[in-house]
């Protein structure tokens, strides 16, 4: 389990790197999924961009405007899309990366607002902070914890928001007690993950680098809900599942060796790959701690 961590921890700390080396050198909008640390594009990497993607998982052009360079395209979904956000408000981004998320609800909330993102790499606290320095959003922190075990007080936040982040922790039962205990009474749970819809083949569940790329941690969709619920919370709801094989599909584009993941793909069998892409799927996740 703790070699899984290390694993994501470093994986996802070069793309933090990598997305500043690209930035310092001044050159355009980097690839959405980063194939060289995550393993998840596809043939035409080139072609993938952070925005593109970031649209094609629900965001919009105004979002992409107002979250500028804490986009990195990591994401699964939208978890602000259909979330309850009012002035004032605390909210909570788990694994809070660059910024993109924390951002977009930093301009929702306001400047009586607060916004606390929460990361366990280095790199991308430090990505995040030089991003919100530069903005001058004053109305936002970023603090470095695991997600099972949160640096804030309890009953400190009204909403907890995540984007493909729960999938990656190896113990989604603390990952809900602890925002269950972070939240306000009848404060609220908008997430986005990976889950699956049908069985994963051993050989994707079994790699680390399908389990980097938010592949092989995904949880069967009943499974999700029933330890929100064993967790504590009520008015669990799913209003949202699309595919997402092609995340999946990124994983074997090095199999012809005209893509830049040929490492995974040669552990992974080509039957396999289509399998997990149609066993996995992106869904939004609602819900509310009692009051």
């Amino acid at each position: 389990m703790s070699d899984i961590v290390e694993q994501v921890k470093e994986r996802y700390g070069k793309a933090a790197q990598r997305a500043t080396e690209k930035r310092t050198a001044g050159e355009a909008e980097a690839c959405g999924c980063d194939c060289e640390t995550l393993g998840c594009c596809g043939d035409d990497a080139s072609a993938v961009t952070a925005g593109g993607l970031a649209k094609s998982i629900g965001y919009s052009d105004a979002d992409l405007a107002q979250a500028g360079e804490g986009n990195l395209g990591l994401g699964c979904g939208n978890p602000l899309a259909l979330a309850r956000i009012r002035p004032g408000m605390t909210v909570l981004d788990l694994g809070s990366g660059a910024g993109f998320d924390a951002f977009l609800a930093a301009e929702r909330v306001g400047a009586a607002g607060r916004v606390i993102g929460v990361d366990m790499t280095p790199e991308m606290l430090a990505l995040a902070r030089k991003n919100a320095e530069t903005r001058g959003a004053t109305n936002v922190e970023f603090r470095e914890g695991r997600i099972e075990a949160l640096p804030l007080e309890d009953a400190s936040v009204d909403l907890v928001i995540s984007n493909c982040v729960i999938n990656l922790s190896p113990d989604k039962p603390r990952v809900f007690r602890e925002v269950l205990r972070v939240l306000k009474p009848g404060g609220t749970l908008s997430v986005s993950d990976l889950v699956l819809a049908g069985p994963l083949p051993d050989s994707v569940r079994k790699s680390v680098e399908a389990y980097v790329g938010c592949v092989a941690g995904a949880s069967p969709v009943g499974d999700y809900v029933a330890e929100l619920f064993a967790a504590g919370f009520h008015e669990v709801s799913v209003p949202r599942i699309t595919s997402a094989a092609a995340m999946v599909e990124g994983l074997g584009s090095g199999a012809e060796g005209g893509g830049c993941c040929g490492q995974v793909s040669q552990q992974i069998p080509a039957g396999d790959l289509a399998a997990a892409g149609r066993a996995i799927v992106s869904a939004t996740f609602f819900a509310q701690k009692p009051l």
